[in-house]
């Protein structure tokens, strides 16, 4: 629709020039003939010279008998022509067009062209918006209807708490007396407030689908443009529009975008979000009630709302949409699963227990993933192994098999990974681990995932400084075996982990006896990660510094005392992941062990076999992932 908009002004602008020069280059014939006197165009005719003569309005224009043209001007009113056929000369007329509308259009075409050409421009420096050039304060809320591809609560999942918070909000709507009998209020707004790809969004669709009222959709970002009072005039005009269709649901998608908190940054803010901001609050609480309207927005940047945008009142509930837990995790894959084939083989317990940390957005993507993978092999359903693969593509990278490594570089990272593999297993407070490889992938030469039993919810002081010991297995490995001159830039990442988990315990958690249970961190890194936070003195700093530094360096001493203490088994799976590349958590232990792996046929990749009953999850790599050599 656009485009035909597009082409239309441009036609028309192409045919307006046109009229405009054919206007202006009327005279041109005339005016390329030697131009005479009437007093001697009248002697030339009692002389006999004119054979011919053309008449154009007030234009004459002479042939003489020399075979030359002239031309000449009339007087207004005079008719010649009766005295031209007397002399025998050719007489010719022009038919003439209104000569008024003629010059009103010579007039008024350029101012005409001229504001085409502004209302154009000003219409796409607007976007296109609804009423054009001269809607610039109109809505952009769209209201929407979904006849086809409808959403309700039931396709949302994971997130009971906030579904159950907007399915009152839903029953308000289709049955007001159940509550008003008791003197209850319908609610005026609720935030929706939660990390991306948590499903906010998809809540406010479910509502649509779900209320069976008017439902309007707008982005913060429709409201603010370059000219100041733009944005307020739309937010009139859009309850202008919803007051008509009340009761009805308002959704402000990324609210932030116009709900920052007034009067703060360079120059004390920006005029026209600042009055865009003040009509909304007057607009949702204001002298004038909004009866029937209620607003739902979401955003993931709660902290530089303005706090008048949060009272009750405007927004009377503030849901939290978090991450969903391992149960909300596994119905979410139900939903997503029933979109796609599945195989009799695919547990999606055990995929749930393998994704901590993920967000809904995260599941759907992992569930594409595994269909895609399905397809590029021609199966007819989707197995367990193309949900492994997939979830390792997600969490781990896409396999690196073009990267040629030379066996010395191969060999020195399977050492690195079997020293975090066997730390890690003989630590009881460390996560199991899942998976080592010496495949590279993303940017790592090799990794060890470690994965929870169960969502963690907190840490603690033990936990944390095993964190820091398997951590640092990566380098104590490579000591050991190749010595202090032999250590590779391997061990960057593993010493980003623990300094950043040190520096945590220290300044933050309050897990330094000598430091104390002073929060350090808004002093090290500055309010909301600015610099300038409050002055802390020489010697904290140094006090600071060297309880990180013991922390790590205890951790590493205890590493490497565990590898020296289990150099059989260290050796053994250094060698295996020489040999299979890829080792399950249930791999590694026969490994260790000195049994033989016989879980599959060297067809199968030992990074499908079935190992995860001993361990669930996967979130981000745990210690193991290597930078590749620069």
């Amino acid at each position: 629709m656009g485009n035909a908009r597009n082409l239309a002004f441009w036609v028309v602008l192409f045919l307006m020039i046109l009229a405009l020069f054919n206007l202006f280059s009327d005279g041109s014939g005339t005016m390329n003939s030697r131009q005479i006197s009437y007093s001697e165009f009248l002697q030339r005719v009692q002389n006999d010279q004119v054979t011919a003569v053309t008449i154009d309005g007030e234009d004459v224009v002479i042939t003489g008998t020399d075979g030359q043209q002239y031309a000449t001007v009339r007087p207004l009113g005079e008719d010649i022509a009766d005295r031209l056929v007397q002399r025998g000369v050719d007489v010719r007329v022009v038919k003439q067009q209104s000569s008024g509308f003629v010059s009103m259009l010579g007039v008024w075409l350029p101012f005409i062209l001229l504001i085409g050409v502004w209302i154009f421009f000003m219409n796409r420096m607007q976007g296109g918006g609804k009423g054009g050039a001269m809607g610039f304060g109109k809505s952009r809320a769209k209201l929407l209807t979904e006849k086809s591809g409808r959403v309700t609560f039931d396709d949302v999942a994971g997130i009971d708490e906030a579904k159950e918070e907007l399915e009152e909000i839903v029953e308000f709507l289709r049955n007001p007396q159940k509550f008003s009998r008791l003197g209850g209020k319908i609610p005026k707004g609720a935030l929706l407030v939660g990390p991306p790809g948590t499903g906010k969004t998809l809540l406010a669709r479910a509502i649509a689908g779900e209320a069976g009222v008017p439902f309007f959709t707008i982005s913060g970002s429709d409201f603010v443009e370059m000219f100041v009072g733009v944005g307020a005039s739309r937010v009139r005009d859009m309850f202008e529009q919803a007051k008509k269709s009340a009761p009805c649901i308002l959704f402000i998608d990324e609210i932030d975008a116009v709900g920052r908190a007034r009067g703060v940054g360079i120059g004390g803010g920006n005029d026209e979000r600042e009055q865009t901001l003040n009509q909304l609050l007057v607009e949702m609480d204001g002298f004038e009630a909004n009866e029937g309207i209620i607003i739902v927005a979401a955003t993931n940047r709660k902290d530089v709302l303005d706090p008048a945008l949060l009272r009750p009142g405007r927004f009377d509930r503030q849901i939290h949409v978090p991450n969903p837990d391992i149960k909300g995790r596994e119905k979410i894959l139900s939903v997503h699963a029933r979109k796609v084939p599945v195989g009799p083989d695919v547990d999606l317990r055990i995929i749930a227990r393998g994704t901590p940390g993920f967000s809904g957005a995260d599941l759907m993507n992992l569930v594409n993933e595994a269909a895609l993978m399905a397809a590029r092999i021609g199966r007819r359903f989707v197995s367990m192994e193309d949900f492994e693969n997939a979830k390792d593509k997600v969490m781990l990278g896409v396999e690196r098999r073009s990267l040629v490594l030379t066996p010395e570089q191969k060999e020195k990272t399977a050492y690195h990974e079997a020293g975090h593999a066997v730390v890690g297993l003989s630590l009881p407070k460390c996560d199991p681990v899942y998976k080592a490889t010496i495949i590279p992938r993303g940017g790592a030469l090799g990794m060890v995932v470690s994965l929870p039993e169960m969502d963690r919810l907190n840490f603690h002081k033990d936990e944390a400084k095993q964190k820091i010991t398997m951590t640092m297995a990566g380098k104590a490995a490579e000591i050991i075996k190749y010595g202090e001159e032999g250590v590779s830039n391997g061990p960057a990442g593993d010493i980003m982990q623990a300094s950043a988990l040190a520096r945590a315990m220290v300044m933050r958690w309050g897990m330094s006896d000598k430091v104390g249970a002073v929060d350090y961190a808004e002093a090290h890194e500055g309010y909301n990660g600015s610099t300038g936070g409050f002055s802390v003195s020489a010697a904290t700093k140094e006090l600071i510094e060297q309880e990180v530094r013991e922390l790590i360096e205890d951790g590493y001493q205890e590493a490497r005392r565990i590898l020296i203490e289990k150099e059989v088994e260290f050796e053994r799976l250094a060698k295996g992941l020489l040999e299979y590349e890829t080792l399950t958590g249930e791999e590694i232990g026969k490994i260790i062990r000195g049994d033989s792996l016989d879980g599959g046929d060297d067809d199968t990749p030992a990074s499908v076999i079935p190992s995860v009953i001993a361990i669930p999850k996967a979130g981000k790599p745990a210690p193991g992932g290597d930078p590749a050599p620069a």
